[in-house]
């Protein structure tokens, strides 16, 4: 088996990048790492579209679906609220589908396999929750774990990465 040359951690055969701190491994010149800046810009434009359709729903007239859906956290930066559910879903699917959000789209960034590949649902849920309900926390421990793979630490859960789009 082949070993990264920046942590040393062993590399599955056919891996494009280290699951461990995130180096690319023998890939071609047109995959590579997206961005903290174009990720958050990604985020922002979801968080958007997100609450102008949920502050829709939410209108007068539209109880249906409860605009408080909170649960009350005594824990920091960790986020239960209805909110936040429809948001993990919305990550999850799109990107477990797609291999984008339409925030990624917008940014021509997807999420992939640490070998290349697309992802699953399976592990499109675990990076999302991260996403979805521990943002602050998924990203400080991502930074101070992984400072060079641009990985949060639910990327890291679900051997995901973040690549500019391919072609």
């Amino acid at each position: 088996m082949p070993y990264c040359k920046e942590c040393g951690e062993e590399v599955p055969e056919g891996a494009t990048f280290c699951p461990k701190c995130g180096a690319q491994i023998g890939i071609d010149s047109r995959s590579r790492l997206a961005t903290w800046g174009e990720r958050l810009a990604a985020y922002l434009i979801d968080a958007i579209l997100l609450g102008l359709i949920l502050g829709f729903v939410t209108l007068p007239g539209f109880y249906w679906m409860p605009h408080m859906w909170r649960v009350p956290s005594f824990i920091p930066f960790v986020e239960l609220g209805g909110r936040n559910v429809v948001n993990f879903i919305y990550w999850a699917l799109m990107e477990g589908v797609y291999g984008q959000s339409l925030g990624k789209m917008a940014m021509r960034i997807e999420v992939v396999h640490v070998d290349g590949g697309p992802i699953d649902i399976t592990r499109s849920a675990i990076q999302a929750a991260g996403k979805a309900f521990l943002l602050p926390i998924d990203c400080i421990i991502g930074w101070i774990l992984y400072p060079s793979s641009g990985k949060r630490l639910f990327n890291y859960l679900s051997e995901t990465v973040v690549i500019r789009k391919r072609g």
